[in-house]
C-alpha cells in the first residue's frame, strides 16, 4: 500500500510552469530526488514561487550566518513546532552542512540540552524564544543574542527564518506532508558517487 505524500493534490514535476520546473530540477540534480514539498505546494504555482523566493532570499545568503547555522534554525524551529517533514528534510541538510550525523537529531529532540558553542546556543535560544511564545519575545531575548556576538542583521535572519519555517511547518501539518525516504539517510552515510 502506497502512502500519500499529502492530503491535498500533488503535481508531477512535468506539470509545473517552466520557471518552477527549472528551479526544482536544479535541486533534483544535487539531491537525486524531488522533495515532496515541491509536489505538494506545486498545485498552487504562485504560492510555491513566492515560498521559494522568500526561502532563497533567507537561506542562500552568503553573508552573516553560515548555511549550517541557517539550517540549525530551521531544525530547532521545526522541532519546536513538531513538524516531522521539516525536521527530517532540514535535519538531513543540517547533517550535510555541519558534517555532523547527530546534531540535527539532538537539536530537534531536546534543543535545550544539546551541546553547542556560544554562538550556536544563542541562535537556537533565539529561535526557540520566538517559536514558543512569540508574544513574550522582547528586548531581553535580543540582548542575550547580542551578548553572544550576533549582529542585528544576524538576529533579523534568525527571526525571519524562524517565521518562514513556522509557516512552512503549519503547511506541512495542514497537508500531512510525508518526508521523502531519501532524507532519512542523508548525512549519515557516505554519499554514493
Amino acid at each position: 500500500m502506497e502512502t500519500a505524500v499529502s492530503r491535498f493534490p500533488v503535481v508531477d514535476l512535468a506539470d509545473l510552469p517552466e520557471d518552477l520546473r527549472e528551479r526544482i530540477q536544479a535541486i533534483v540534480e544535487k539531491s537525486g530526488f524531488v522533495p515532496n514539498i515541491f509536489l505538494a505546494l506545486g498545485h498552487r504555482p504562485a504560492e510555491l514561487r513566492a515560498f521559494l523566493d522568500y526561502h532563497d532570499a533567507l537561506m542562500e545568503r552568503s553573508d552573516g550566518l553560515s548555511k549550517a547555522e541557517r539550517e540549525l534554525i530551521v531544525v530547532a524551529t521545526s522541532g519546536a513546532n513538531h513538524c516531522t517533514y521539516c525536521v527530517v528534510a532540514h535535519g538531513a541538510i543540517l547533517r550535510v552542512r555541519a558534517k555532523d550525523p547527530e546534531l540535527a537529531d539532538r537539536v530537534s529532540s531536546n534543543p535545550w540540552q544539546v551541546e553547542l558553542d556560544e554562538r550556536g546556543r544563542a541562535i537556537v535560544d533565539l529561535a526557540l524564544a520566538l517559536s514558543h511564545d512569540s508574544a513574550a519575545f522582547g528586548d531581553a531575548d535580543l540582548d542575550l543574542a547580542r551578548e553572544a556576538g550576533l549582529t542585528d542583521d544576524e538576529i533579523w535572519d534568525v527571526g525571519a527564518i524562524t517565521a518562514l519555517f513556522a509557516m512552512s511547518n503549519r503547511l506541512a501539518h495542514l497537508t500531512a506532508l510525508r518526508p521523502n525516504p531519501e532524507f532519512f539517510l542523508m548525512g549519515r552515510l557516505p554519499r554514493e558517487r
